[in-house]
């Protein structure tokens, strides 16, 4: 017979393996059915999931299909739950309410399979932020960039961290912003909000221009 340590343990294991399971577990996206399906996206994303410069609409093309995924289902939960849990985002919320489990895995499909066009990082910006993402800021104990994001921003699909490379810099800002103020919170084990809070206005801006003509 178990004896109760073991017991517990395998309660313990068998509770974990569900978790995985959940998180992991997603309709399969079809990049086409995608591409359809995103005739309503194009007005702010662009035909291909580049949009115009800006603080509002990202570039989606080339982002990990795990990564959006991951952001429409947490901006669907935003909007049922009032903001309480998710991604709230009024302008998101008229158009999340009517997709389902399988549209969101489609246009996480689409977008994915789209290249990005490469951005720039204005000259004034490349001393302060290539510091910062190659090597942080000891003092104030900032980690650096790359150890997540990679040499050239690419992040990794696996572990769920985003690409940030050719993103626009005002939207990165924006992002990096709201995560030190609390007004975003649906990152990994909240490292962005530890990081942003660390960060100051100068040292954002750096870094999100930065990370732009990383490619």
């Amino acid at each position: 017979m178990l004896n109760k340590y073991k017991w517990g343990l395998m309660k313990k294991l068998a509770l974990i393996l569900m978790f995985i399971a959940s998180f992991t577990a997603k309709a399969q996206g079809d990049a086409q059915e995608g591409k359809i399906k995103s005739a309503t996206c194009v007005a702010c994303h662009g035909a291909d999931g580049n949009s115009a410069s800006s603080s509002i609409y990202p570039v989606l093309a080339g982002q990990h299909e795990k990564y959006l995924f991951k952001q429409l289902k947490e901006f669907k939960l935003g909007l049922e739950t009032s903001g309480e849990q998710g991604r709230y985002n009024l302008l998101m919320a008229g158009m999340i309410s009517p997709l389902s489990e399988q549209d969101m895995a489609d246009l996480a499909a689409f977008y994915a399979s789209q290249t990005p066009k490469a951005g720039v990082t204005p000259e004034a910006s490349i001393s302060l932020g290539q510091a910062l993402y190659l090597a942080g800021n000891k003092k104030t104990n900032v980690p650096a960039c790359i150890a997540c994001h990679g040499p050239r921003g690419n992040g990794t699909g696996l572990s769920g961290f985003p690409k940030i490379s050719a993103q626009h810099a005002q939207y990165v800002q924006s992002q990096l912003s709201a995560f030190k103020q609390g007004e975003r919170n649906n990152d990994l084990n909240g490292m962005m909000q530890i990081i942003a809070a660390k960060l100051s206005d100068k040292e954002i801006e750096a870094v999100s221009q930065y990370v732009g003509g990383l490619h």
